[in-house]
């Protein structure tokens, strides 16, 4: 543009276009500026209602330290610490950026803030660390160890704290960057403003987590008494007239820790508490279905809080049938040993009798095995003889069901899981059977890997094969790699079919 000899026009026009770059470069950083100001004013705006959140879970946590210090006290004073260690953190960062912004007239005049001599000054002298770097750095450093060391090291959540205030050297093209260099030198004020304000959101993020993680995900349930049922749990399913009933009541939500200040049952005040239940002991009474009624009374709030007690109990004659139960459910399952428990009140095992197709006796009193074959149903039938001689048999037919079908699992994680591709090359490729009553091994036999663009992968095994890591290798961040045709083998019974596992998506990170 500028060698040989130009004429004046068209050094003119020359000029015009140097001038229009100028306009263009002008305006996009006046965008630049504005959008991390509205980024800024986002995290301003979402740090204000997850402070407000945190308060009142801290609140809620420390009144029911007050009411049950057996359960909620050491919870309480873990969070209390952490929302101590975060409020101090909190408000330097606030400090700081208020210092930042000190000479600013118009504080929402994001494009006007694009000068960098500010923070380089007060954070940087030459390639060192002013005595306010340092100070900003250990600052980040020194919340990050304190939390951890309050939660600890095998905490679930210590990972994503110590990514969330990491600050060890950046990789640069020309090697290594101090974090501090890289992320505030030479860059305008708003940008340090956001960043600021980002790592504010870090700490809230941080609070919310420790609080979630400390009850367990169920706070709300938890402090609240009305979520909580009473059951009545006999000592036995039914009572012979003149004895005596035998069992407790205990809450739906059983905990040890829990005491009520109070139990009345049927009108008698109940004394013998333990393991958050109250034991009962009195006649079983006449034959029929009995009442067990009365109150639990906790103190909620500094107020009594009555939860209903309203159940029964059925007093019943001498036996002239069987009962027969599973003791998993109503129904056998095709491929596995069922445990069935058969027996005739009142009757000896010695004298009860029980016949169906896959039946055998194990070991225990009224202790049987049931290995269907085929057919839908299976029969069982019961005789016994009572002490008077008498016979009494009766007979239940139990459905028989295959195995489900089992779920994907990729690091014991099913349906849509979120991990880096470099994770997915070593993880194992399970199939598992999710809600399913019996404890069984499915052995991976193979699997069928597809990435986005590549061709689909079929493996033998559990595990990614050379192939298959290939082709994730050149997956993409966001890309969804979708695992399927999961077949799979039942351990210990290797001529039962089982069907294929659903498919599991992956999304790389």
């Amino acid at each position: 543009m500028a060698s040989g000899k130009l004429s004046a026009r068209q050094k003119m026009i020359n000029l015009m276009y140097l001038i229009f770059i100028a306009m263009i470069a002008m305006q996009m950083s006046k965008e630049v500026l504005s959008a991390f100001g509205y980024m800024n004013e986002k995290l301003s705006d979402n740090n204000t209602s997850t402070t407000l959140k945190n308060s009142a879970t801290l609140a809620n946590i420390a009144t029911k330290a007050q009411e049950q210090p057996e359960k909620y006290k050491s919870l309480y004073d873990t969070a209390k610490k952490v929302d101590e260690l975060s409020n101090k953190f909190d408000k330097y960062l606030e400090n700081k950026k208020g210092f930042f912004l000190s000479g600013q007239e118009d504080p929402n005049n994001y494009e006007a803030m694009d000068q960098t001599a500010m923070v380089d000054e007060h954070f940087f002298s030459g390639d060192k660390f002013t005595k306010e770097g340092n100070e900003y750095l250990n600052n980040i450093i020194d919340y990050r160890n304190e939390i951890i060391n309050l939660i600890g090291e095998d905490s679930p959540i210590a990972t994503n704290i110590n990514k969330r205030f990491d600050t060890s050297d950046q990789d640069v093209e020309e090697g290594k960057e101090p974090w501090l260099k890289n992320r505030y030198e030479g860059f305008p004020l708003i940008s340090t403003i956001t960043n600021i304000t980002s790592l504010q959101t870090d700490i809230k993020t941080t609070q919310s987590e420790i609080f979630g993680t400390l009850l367990g995900g169920q706070l709300e349930s938890d402090v609240s008494m009305s979520n909580y049922k009473t059951i009545l749990i006999p000592e036995k399913s039914a009572f012979f007239q003149g004895e005596n009933f035998k069992g407790k009541i205990v809450l739906g939500r059983y905990d040890a820790s829990l005491k009520p200040s109070e139990v009345v049952v049927n009108g008698i005040n109940i004394t013998a508490i333990e393991d958050g239940g109250a034991i009962l002991d009195f006649p079983a009474g006449a034959v029929g279905d009995r009442d067990v009624k009365g109150k639990f009374i906790f103190i909620e709030n500094g107020e009594p809080v009555e939860i209903e007690i309203n159940s029964s109990y059925a007093v019943i004659p001498k036996p002239n049938s069987a009962v027969i139960s599973a003791d998993k459910m109503n129904v056998v399952y095709r491929g596995v040993p069922n445990p069935m428990t058969i027996s005739i009140p009142g009757i000896p095992d010695n004298l009860v009798t029980a016949n169906g197709i896959g039946l055998k006796r194990a070991t225990g009193s009224g202790k049987y095995i049931m290995t269907p074959g085929s057919g839908k149903e299976v029969k069982i039938s019961v005789s016994g003889k009572l002490p008077n001689g008498q016979t009494v048999s009766t007979s239940q037919n139990f459905r028989i069901k295959g195995i489900p079908s089992p779920s994907g699992s990729i690091r014991k994680q099913t349906g849509y899981v979120k991990m880096p591709k470099t994770s997915l090359e070593k993880s194992t490729v399970s199939a598992i059977l999710l809600d399913f009553d019996f404890d069984l091994t499915l052995n991976t036999s193979g699997f069928t890997v597809k990435v986005p663009g590549q061709g689909a992968v079929v493996v033998r095994g559990n595990r990614m094969d050379a192939q298959a890591k290939k082709a994730i290798a050149k997956a993409r961040r966001g890309d969804v790699v979708t695992i399927f045709a999961i077949k799979s083998a039942l351990a210990g019974n290797s001529t039962y079919k089982i069907k294929e596992a659903s498919a599991v998506s992956i999304e790389i990170q």
